[in-house]
């Protein structure tokens, strides 16, 4: 299938930028100084805006597009506790006190979501769905019956088994040997939390301008001195804010943050009916692969949206969703006349440690690498690191207490990644 694969309305644009309302920003020139000058104005830096501009601190915030542009409006909306290493990993690496810490913070990213709408004026379409997280081997559903049997030492789960005969109460779908729900994990409408935490940043009192790019940030006695392409300014701190777009404004940072594409396609409208039967709830939806498949409906129930890494480089958006509709098809046959209307990507901020990072040099804050769970966890760890630059919350997160590991000969450049994702492919195809 080529060509007519894709509707007569194909884009290259995330799907929820069609719904999302336009938010008007102001195009006065950049001031020449400023309390706090945020770089990025995703998730992460409109947080951290938010908790400064509410202390009437002086804030700037910069993106290079428009505010959004990146993942926070090319990811899937998909809300969970956003840790990838097992708590067992964890107290191996670090102990059970710092362990159990990391693990409170990940549950706190949720709680912090679930705040912020039910804060007047926000919008996040914020639901608790739960999610279906399929077994593609037999043996890997003994494995996740076995892990929820023993439970959490830290979170509660209330996660249950579906066993494969009872499959066609959560998917219609026979590629899965059952799987495990974790019913506190959430959805949110992403056409709608990115313009809403705009607006509310505004509303605030911050400054926010697009198509800005900074270019340099210079340390001064006292300060910073910020190159961008619109001129000049000098800012008492910064805030880093850009994770997967991180580039090479600060070398410390780009050796530790691994850029990583993750392609999403969203499909035409399906039947209700074929909805219905395939998806017969609104769940959020992943399985056990190392090369994970997100998915789930679009908010109206009439699309799918399905993501995942599906090259072993980067690639055009339109080469990925041949790939993607593939796989889509190959746990849903029915699907398989259905055409895509949208296929994009967005580079995600991944780790060697597979964990967030946050933390501050001399009044230089940043946040980043949440290795593809990063719409809860940008939005805390943003709030967190504007708290901490505004010096209304001195604690130290969990995240600030682990060391931020890089590798030998990584500049920026993830040359591994091509045999990394040839190595997980094959493992999925073993199961191991």
């Amino acid at each position: 299938m080529g060509q007519e694969l894709f509707a007569e309305d194909f884009r290259t644009t995330p799907y929820w930028q069609d719904a999302a309302p336009e938010v008007s920003l102001p195009g006065a020139e950049l001031p020449p100084e400023i309390d706090v000058l945020v770089v990025g104005g995703g998730y992460t830096g409109l947080n951290a805006a938010l908790q400064t501009a509410r202390e009437g601190i002086g804030t700037l915030v910069l993106d290079a597009e428009l505010p959004g542009w990146g993942c926070s409006m090319r990811n899937g909306g998909q809300l969970s506790t956003s840790l990838k290493p097992s708590f067992s990993g964890l107290a191996r690496r670090y102990g059970r006190e710092l362990a159990t810490q990391l693990c409170l913070e990940g549950q706190a990213s949720l709680d912090y979501m679930h705040a912020l709408s039910r804060e007047d004026g926000f919008d996040l379409g914020l639901r608790e769905v739960g999610r279906f997280h399929g077994a593609h081997k037999p043996h890997l559903y003994d494995t996740l019956a076995k892990d929820c049997a023993a439970g959490h030492p830290v979170w509660t789960t209330d996660a249950f088994m579906v066993p494969k005969a009872d499959m066609a109460s959560e998917l219609g779908t026979a590629a899965y040997h059952g799987g495990v729900v974790f019913p506190r994990h959430c959805s949110i409408d992403v056409s709608r939390y990115h313009p809403s935490l705009l607006r509310m940043v505004l509303a605030a009192g911050a400054m926010v301008r697009g198509r800005c790019r900074v270019l340099s940030i210079e340390r001064l006695t006292k300060g910073f001195k910020v190159q961008t392409s619109n001129g000049a300014v000098t800012a008492g701190r910064v805030i880093l804010a850009t994770n997967g777009y991180s580039g090479s404004l600060s070398p410390w940072h780009q050796r530790r943050i691994i850029p990583i594409g993750s392609y999403v396609i969203a499909t035409e409208e399906i039947p209700t009916d074929l909805v219905d039967r395939l998806f017969p709830t609104d769940r959020v939806l992943s399985d056990t692969r190392k090369l994970v498949y997100y998915y789930r409906l679009s908010p109206d129930r009439k699309r799918v949206l399905f993501g995942g890494r599906v090259s072993l480089s980067e690639t055009d958006p339109r080469n990925s969703a041949l790939k993607l509709h593939r796989d889509m098809t190959a746990l849903f046959p029915e699907l398989a006349a259905i055409r895509v209307s949208h296929a994009w990507m967005g580079f995600v901020g991944y780790t060697f440690d597979t964990l967030a990072h946050c933390g501050e040099d001399r009044g230089l804050f940043f946040a980043g690498g949440y290795c593809g769970s990063g719409v809860g966890m940008a939005s805390y760890l943003g709030m967190h690191i504007g708290r901490k630059a505004a010096g209304t919350d001195q604690a130290p997160s969990a995240f600030e207490r682990i060391p931020f590991p890089t590798r030998p000969l990584y500049q920026g450049n993830p040359w591994f990644l091509a045999p990394s994702v040839f190595v997980y492919r094959l493992r999925d195809r073993l199961g191991i």
